[in-house]
């Protein structure tokens, strides 16, 4: 795509735009006009007025142009810088709408977060039905999303109430997994040679965890949550897992968190010794993830277990006593329809474990699925559109609510991941770590520490991000400049607080 921006306005968020009408686009400086590449300019500056942002947006596509022009008043309360995100949303809309013959389901809205958005019109007060409403005519979401971004924000809020202040969370990675979904872009380890790196990997993995507890106790902060996450940490053996999990039931009293999951995940690596050791630790929350229930797809995107093997997991984790039993599935993956996606949808339901996440096929750079396959985009989504709006509807019908969601870039039709619950097993983890209303030390690699300060009278709110080395080989430096990583780590978190080490 040949992207042309004028104004002071994020490049990076008119991108996002652009790839809701063209899924898939790159962005390279030295692009050159040819048949088939879509040439935008956007233009945003204030109007002569100096009340108003303007914004017009061109979008040229072989021989055909069409054009949108967008002005938004300001208002004192609603900074420039988002005047001239709506003006510009509003007007890539309209034009990208007029080019396409598509009406994106969440309008202009591009971020991760929808609830988020939603979220704050409650705080306005504005009320159910009005964020409903602005949602559908501010942000241009058709009736059905602004409903769901508006429930998960009122169940995320009600969920958020009974928090205790002044708790964290702990993120632990294990970025190993028994095979490579083609679908998959995380950093997840699954040679041989790779996978015995663990042992080694564990050893650095505790030191950090201890160093961790210890800095969530100089800062006077208690656990609510621990989420052992991958890659798939059931690919440890029950020994390993053990030896994890005895370190944080030594460290913290595991009895008082509000929660604790192991995402357990692939059903080829779940064992009953290895559930035992979970559910003897403290584990309450695990996930049995089968994606789908066709043996045919499974091997089209590399899972090397089977329908069978899914059924026989999710009785080995019934019979742990584990609490909450996950289950994901995902839409629109390469060779499914909506057939064969109900039929999931209703088997799974049948089993009713007490969350089930139901994601939208993500085409990610780095995955096999889109080295294999360029033509896996698609703007309308599809049966991917339908699967999820099937899933949505059923998923209600037998009880479960949406408590929490998130969206990504370049997914099948521009849809969204939606977790659903049985009321009273939301998963809180996912609420604090999507929502970004409390502090999540991150250890591992690839792991991101999010440092969480809520706004004083004296200070705003603020949020920043600290990443670990991202591969296990860079994590498991052991000379002196990983020395020097790790303790400018810890520096920079007790200087976000204003403490001391």
């Amino acid at each position: 795509m040949i992207l042309k921006v004028n104004g002071n306005i994020n490049r990076y968020y008119v991108e996002t735009l652009c790839m809701v009408f063209f899924p898939g686009s790159t962005f390279g400086e030295n692009e050159e006009p040819r048949e088939g590449v879509p040439e935008i300019t956007v233009d945003v500056s204030r109007d002569k007025s100096g009340k108003a942002v303007a914004s017009y947006v061109s979008i040229k596509l072989n021989d055909r142009v069409c054009e949108a022009t967008e002005t938004v008043s300001l208002a004192e309360e609603i900074s420039i810088s988002t005047h001239e995100s709506i003006a510009v949303g509003r007007a890539m809309f309209a034009a990208g709408k007029e080019m396409l013959g598509h009406t994106p389901p969440w309008g202009i809205l591009t971020g991760v977060r929808p609830a988020k958005v939603a979220r704050g019109l409650l705080f306005e007060g504005r009320g159910i039905l009005k964020t409903k409403r602005a949602m559908r005519d501010e942000y241009f979401l058709n009736p059905q999303k602004a409903a769901l971004a508006v429930s998960v924000a009122s169940t995320e809020m009600k969920i958020m109430k009974r928090l205790p202040k002044n708790t964290c969370s702990i993120y632990i990675s294990i970025p190993f997994c028994p095979t490579r979904c083609a679908y998959c872009s995380f950093v997840s380890y699954t040679t041989p040679r790779l996978l015995s790196m663990i042992s080694e990997y564990l050893d650095a993995l505790i030191l950090d965890l201890l160093d961790t507890f210890d800095t969530v106790r100089r800062l006077g902060m208690t656990v609510s949550t621990v989420y052992i996450g991958g890659g798939t940490p059931t690919t440890l053996s029950a020994e390993e897992l053990e030896r994890l999990l005895s370190v944080i039931s030594e460290n913290i009293d595991v009895s008082t968190l509000l929660e604790f999951t192991l995402e357990a995940g692939r059903p080829d690596t779940i064992t009953a010794d290895k559930l035992r050791v979970a559910k003897e630790y403290g584990v309450t929350r695990i996930s049995v993830n089968p994606q789908t229930l066709s043996d045919d797809i499974l091997r089209e995107i590399g899972r090397r277990h089977t329908v069978s093997d899914f059924y026989d997991a999710y009785e080995i984790a019934k019979a742990s006593g584990i609490k909450d039993i996950n289950v994901d599935l995902i839409a629109g993956l390469p060779g499914d329809d909506f057939k064969n996606f109900s039929e999931t949808v209703d088997k799974v339901i049948e089993l009713m474990p007490t969350n089930i996440t139901v994601h939208t096929f993500s085409v990610k750079k780095a995955s096999d699925a889109l080295k294999n396959n360029s033509g896996v985009y698609s703007i309308s989504g599809g049966d991917a559109a339908k699967s999820i709006s099937y899933s949505q509807i059923q998923t209600k019908f037998a009880g479960y609510k949406p408590y929490y969601m998130y969206r990504q870039k370049n997914t099948v039709g521009n849809l969204e991941n939606v977790g659903f619950a049985l009321e009273g097993h939301e998963g809180l983890y996912n609420i604090l770590m999507m929502e970004e209303v409390q502090t999540i030390f991150a250890v591992g690699a690839g792991a991101v520490t999010k440092l969480v300060r809520e706004a004083t009278a004296d200070s705003p709110s603020r949020i920043e991000r600290l990443f670990r080395p991202k591969y296990p080989y860079e994590y498991l430096r052991k000379d002196k400049d990983g020395e020097d990583l790790r303790k400018k780590h810890k520096e920079k978190i007790f200087a976000f607080f204003g403490k001391e080490i």
